[in-house]
C-alpha cells in the first residue's frame, strides 16, 4: 500500500485497484457527494483546467451513470451501469471509457463506512485482466483520484446538501 497525498492506494490482487481516504464528515453527506450530479460535477475530476459538462446518474439497480470531462483540448467519456445499490453504504457499477486506453470492463464497488463521524471512502475496482489493472497504474490516474478526493474535501467541508 502506498498513500498518494491522503489517499491510500493498494493492489491486493492481480486485478484490482484500491483507493480509500477518510473524509470528515458523516456517510450521508459523502453519499450524496457520490452520487448527485449537481455535487460530482463541483469535485470529480475537474481541476488543472478540466469541467464536467455532462454527469447523468440514473441512481437504481440497471440504471446508467455517463460522465463526460472537457479541457486543455482534450475530452473524455465514462459509463456503466449500476448493479448493486444499497444507499447509502455501497455501490456497485461497471465502468467503460468511451476511449478506453485498458482491455474490457472494469466493475468498481465504492463502499461508505462511519466512525465517529468520519466516512472512511473506499473504491476497489477490479479489471478485466492483470494487464488491463497494470496499464491503469502506469496512467496519472492515483494522482487524478488523489486531486479529486481533495476537492471533495473541499466541498464536504462546507457542508454542501443539494
Amino acid at each position: 500500500m502506498r498513500n498518494v497525498g491522503k489517499m491510500k492506494l493498494a493492489t491486493p490482487g492481480e486485478r484490482t485497484i484500491e483507493m480509500s481516504r477518510v473524509f470528515d464528515a458523516p456517510k450521508q453527506l459523502v453519499f450524496d457527494a457520490y452520487t448527485k450530479p449537481e455535487l460530482v460535477r463541483q469535485w470529480l475530476g475537474v481541476f488543472n483546467g478540466m469541467t464536467m459538462p455532462v454527469c447523468e446518474i440514473d441512481l437504481r439497480v440497471g440504471g446508467t451513470y455517463r460522465n463526460v470531462w472537457e479541457g486543455n483540448g482534450m475530452k473524455m467519456g465514462l459509463r456503466g451501469v449500476y448493479l448493486e445499490i444499497e444507499k447509502p453504504s455501497r455501490l456497485v457499477a461497471t465502468e467503460k471509457f468511451d476511449e478506453a486506453w485498458y482491455p474490457g470492463e472494469a466493475v468498481g464497488t465504492v463502499t461508505f463506512v462511519e466512525q465517529a463521524g468520519k466516512t472512511t471512502l473506499m473504491i476497489s475496482v477490479e479489471y478485466a485482466s492483470k494487464e488491463a489493472r497494470d496499464a491503469v497504474l502506469k496512467t496519472p490516474m492515483e494522482h487524478g483520484v488523489a486531486a479529486g478526493f481533495e476537492m471533495l474535501a473541499g466541498l464536504l467541508s462546507k457542508g454542501t446538501r443539494s
